[in-house]
């Protein structure tokens, strides 16, 4: 494993970890990275992806002419294909020439009618399924996978598990990623209250869409008085999973102990040291496989990394260059 402290600076007003973390998502800049997105957007069609069990996915493909190997974006929680975050990247991948797919996670986006059960953190077969299908959507082609925060969790499980899936992966790249669900929810019931209340709200308005679009499948009464995320997190496993109790349950996607042992496509993880929802002390319990390479900063919050306020990141820059940007020929196999 290759550990290396970055000196990632950005300016001294640009350094407060909440000031970066709000940065990634904040709403003013949709306009401006909606008009970069512009040429992605148009240029996209929606795949429902067959994932195995009857579980379907959704994911938005867009291919330049010609194209590029295929990179998988995907999401946080709580977040979507088109979450600002990853429409930035998106854009300036698809820029390379980078084919770009912008994957839904189950019950987020507009797809909570696509299948009855409820989403939670440990359905990684589906998630393998999705990249399994769009490894057929891209025969002959390796993929590139690019995780944000929950979703960089998911990525590098996938990876974890490539080989006895039967996935082709040229490179995994996972940004602030959830290393232990347990601090990280410790984290935002200590932290900021805005964070949790954050959560909340959107985590609320996403269970009465689901109940809209199951209405005999689904009361969240309940659910919605508790209100914390802790006694939330706990009535959806007591209620909606096949686990015995929370711990078992944050234990199941956590990153940390021997999840990462197996891991042999090389994977990057981008994170910085003083975000507010990942502790980075959980670094030091990851496996340490010869593929895993870890880049950590003093400063970029959750899933920010901002060295100025337009223009690409400092993240985005690293991304492209991990990738390969200018040179996004296909890895056939």
């Amino acid at each position: 494993m290759q550990y290396v402290e970055d000196d990632f600076r950005p300016p001294r007003w640009l350094r407060n970890r909440h000031l970066q973390s709000m940065l990634a998502s904040t709403a003013w800049r949709r306009g401006r990275i909606l008009r970069g997105a512009a040429a992605l957007l148009a240029a996209q069609r929606e795949l429902l992806l067959d994932c195995g069990a009857g579980v379907r996915l959704q994911c938005f493909v867009s291919s330049p002419a010609p194209g590029g190997g295929p990179v998988v974006l995907l999401h946080g929680w709580e977040g979507s294909a088109d979450s600002l975050y990853v429409l930035s990247l998106a854009q300036q991948l698809f820029a390379q020439r980078f084919a770009v797919v912008r994957l839904n996670l189950r019950d987020h986006g507009d797809t909570h009618h696509l299948n009855r059960e409820l989403f939670h953190s440990c359905r990684l077969p589906e998630v393998i399924g999705a990249v399994r299908a769009l490894q057929q959507h891209f025969a002959g082609t390796a993929l590139r996978l690019v995780g944000f925060s929950l979703g960089g969790n998911f990525m590098l499980r996938v990876a974890a598990q490539a080989r006895e899936a039967g996935l082709d992966l040229a490179r995994v790249i996972a940004v602030s990623p959830v290393l232990d669900p347990a601090q990280t929810l410790t984290a935002l019931e200590r932290g900021l209250p805005g964070y949790e209340r954050y959560f909340v709200r959107k985590w609320l308005r996403s269970l009465r869409r689901k109940q809209a679009a199951w209405p005999e499948s689904y009361d969240f009464r309940r659910l919605a008085r508790l209100r914390g995320l802790r006694s939330m997190t706990a009535e959806l496993v007591r209620s909606y999973s096949e686990f015995a109790t929370l711990e078992d349950y944050l234990n199941g996607y956590a990153l940390t102990g021997a999840r990462l042992a197996r891991l042999e496509v090389p994977a990057l993880i981008l994170t910085s040291r003083d975000d507010p929802i990942i502790p980075a002390d959980g670094l030091a319990r990851l496996a340490r496989p010869a593929a895993l390479s870890i880049i950590v900063t003093r400063y970029g919050g959750h899933c920010g990394f901002f060295q100025q306020l337009t223009g690409p990141t400092w993240l985005e820059r690293r991304i492209l260059a991990a990738l390969g940007a200018g040179g996004a020929g296909s890895e056939a196999r």
